[in-house]
């Protein structure tokens, strides 16, 4: 048995709709810019440019229905994100076999200090302290793709206290999810437990405490989610 120094904690993981068990977490990749609107409210070309990436922590992810408002902040936005969890992973995957690899999707969001994230992006630095603290990527549960299969298109879309911020399809993303894991396997080697959130259309906002934002996307179980 091996010793440590203090007591481990509880490994990360996800719930899976209508099971018991859970899905172990890994990593969190996210993919910047991947809607078109999204990346011209942003100021960017929507051009096709090479994809690119920053990470969450695992425990990032939180499954309470609760987000509380991060400190040393005055400007988080809500991102609404399909969450693709790997079943499979490794290194310089094709795109024909990237999809057997997918175990399954949840609706997800990607929180943002945004306030945070432009200095950093003014000073040339990592996006980290905009994007991966605590409890920054509320998620829904994990449907298996034996059960739904994989979403290429269908409606994507947040609202906040019933009034609509984003709606998107999902056939708009840019990098279609086999580019994104054929792309990521290039440079990480991928893993089961691997969760990667794929990108938010137009409309990304601020949030304030007591608002509740309602993610869905269609097929997969909708995601709520109060600022407390």
């Amino acid at each position: 048995m091996t010793a440590y120094v203090f007591p481990p904690p509880a490994p990360p993981s996800a719930p899976v709709a209508g099971a018991d068990t859970r899905f172990p977490l890994r990593r969190v990749y996210c993919i910047g810019r991947n809607y078109a609107a999204h990346a011209i409210e942003m100021g960017h070309d929507p051009d096709r440019e090479p994809p690119f990436f920053f990470q969450k922590n695992p425990d990032n992810l939180d499954f309470s229905g609760g987000f509380p408002y991060p400190a040393e902040t005055a400007d988080v936005h809500h991102e609404v994100e399909l969450a693709v969890a790997l079943g499979a992973g490794g290194r310089n995957i094709s795109e024909t076999d990237a999809l057997a690899h997918v175990w399954g999707y949840a609706v997800a969001l990607d929180m943002t200090r945004r306030d945070l994230q432009a200095a950093a992006k003014a000073a040339g630095r990592p996006w980290e302290i905009g994007k991966a603290f605590e409890h920054s990527a509320p998620m829904g549960q994990l449907h298996p793709v034996t059960a739904v299969g994989h979403p290429a298109q269908g409606a994507i879309r947040l609202t906040v206290n019933g009034v609509i911020r984003q709606s998107g399809d999902l056939n708009q993303m840019i990098w279609k999810l086999p580019e994104i894991i054929a792309h990521l396997s290039r440079f990480f080697v991928l893993a089961a437990g691997d969760v990667i959130l794929t990108g938010t259309p137009s409309g990304v906002g601020p949030v304030q405490r007591g608002d509740v934002m309602e993610a869905a996307i269609d097929g997969l179980a909708p995601l709520t989610v109060t600022v407390v």
